[in-house]
């Protein structure tokens, strides 16, 4: 049976790759969703749709963007393939172009924007969304000015402009017209940035209403083919999407393997929903082997406590769970390039967070609670008081023996 179940979920993941391959023909032009967070999930998605489309002598690729930012890191590698693309690039600004996702769109060569969508805001924040410390800031905003720019000239747009999006000290200046005076990052809606200055757009080429209105303007020809994530790449992004669940699984799982002795499923259920949390983590490039290696430790170490030890020390398992507690927790750490290699305690604030409110909202502290309050309710300290039959009988069975022990002593005498 287990071996049908598994056969028939790898046929489907199997078929949903091979669905996920479109037809693409010369002279056709690709679309590629790019929607939710900027991460290394994205960036290999990315990087398979303009790999596929080159190779397919697509006529352009148009990436649909619709995403508030996210890793400095991916957008980085992000822009990098971007620039290296030998046929031309389009961004269609689906309402959203923020952050990591302006810096995306300045690395294609043309950009139009939806009637209410807006580009803009780049400037880098920590994971906890407090500020940069002001040396560390100035060394981002300085290189990522310089690496903006460079990507700006490279692909037809004002390098001013793209370093605005980061640096709220750069002045925009056109002319003689102050476009943006520094003072805050710049952010730009559809009709800023299609304003025509000189004769020439200001940022974005047209405002279209849809995919096809872009490539009519545009001049495109040929068929509008979209490359969607394949089956495991979707997997991807739903397990990664489903982490705190599959970590709240795990713990309760765990948990009941260690209340309820001689019972495996707990076990099985805590273990496949922590190789799936890693597993999605790995796939989108947010854990490391490092962290699996340092999870399968403490959970080698909890066996061993469990197997060979019979609970006679504690030393193997205490130590195992820390070990698995550490890697969760460094798991969900969001690090930057350049920092250090142990986490602050401010990089520690959201992962902690994450894990306190799962164990607060745990069903299984809810039925513990109930336990209790009824176990105060009906279990009185005094238990006798339930059963007098009893106590009555207990006494009488005493006053027996002594009488009897009187009677013999009587006949002794």
């Amino acid at each position: 049976m287990r071996a049908i179940v598994f056969a028939t979920t790898l046929f489907l993941l199997v078929a949903a790759s091979v669905q996920g391959r479109e037809v693409i023909h010369k002279g056709d032009a690709v679309v590629v969703p790019l929607r939710g967070e900027v991460a290394p999930s994205l960036l290999a998605f990315l990087r398979r749709a303009v790999k596929t489309a080159e190779s397919d002598e697509a006529s352009a690729i148009i990436f649909e963007m619709n995403t508030y930012g996210g890793r400095l890191d991916a957008a980085a590698d992000i822009v990098n393939a971007l620039n290296q693309t030998k046929i031309p690039t389009y961004t269609f600004i689906n309402t959203n172009g923020g952050s990591a996702g302006a810096l995306i769109a300045i690395a294609t060569q043309h950009i139009y924007m939806a009637p209410v969508s807006a580009i803009g805001a780049a400037a880098p924040i920590l994971p906890t969304g407090e500020d940069l410390p002001a040396t560390a800031k100035e060394k981002t905003i300085s290189y990522w000015s310089a690496l903006v720019r460079g990507s700006a000239i490279k692909n037809g747009h004002n390098p001013d402009l793209a370093e605005a999006f980061m640096n709220k000290e750069k002045e925009v200046k056109i002319g003689d017209r102050v476009v943006h005076p520094k003072g805050a990052v710049l952010t730009l809606n559809a009709q800023e940035a299609t304003e025509k200055i000189n004769g020439k757009p200001l940022l974005a080429e047209g405002i279209v209403d849809s995919i096809a209105d872009l490539t009519k303007k545009a001049g495109l020809k040929g068929n509008v083919v979209t490359i969607e994530p394949t089956g495991f790449e979707q997997i991807a992004f739903w397990i990664t999407a489903l982490a705190p669940l599959l970590l709240l699984g795990g713990i309760l799982g765990a948990y009941l393997e260690f209340k309820i002795p001689g019972v495996t499923w707990p076990g099985i259920i805590s273990a496949i929903c922590f190789a799936l949390f890693f597993l999605g983590h790995y796939l989108a490039g947010l854990a490391g082997w490092e962290v699996v290696a340092l999870f399968v430790l403490g959970m080698v170490l909890v066996l061993i406590e469990i197997l060979f030890f019979a609970h006679s020390t504690i030393v193997f398992g205490v130590l195992g769970v820390f070990l698995m507690l550490a890697s969760l927790l460094w798991t969900m750490v969001d690090r930057y390039p350049g920092q250090n290699f142990f986490p602050t305690g401010k990089a520690l604030a959201v992962p902690l967070l994450n894990m306190f409110i799962a164990e607060r909202q745990s069903p299984l502290r809810r039925s513990r609670r109930r336990c209790c309050h009824r176990r105060r309710i009906h279990c009185p300290a005094n238990t006798s008081h339930r059963n007098p039959s009893r106590r009555n009988a207990g006494g009488g069975k005493k006053r027996r023996s002594a009488g009897l022990t009187r009677h013999k002593m009587s006949c002794r005498k």
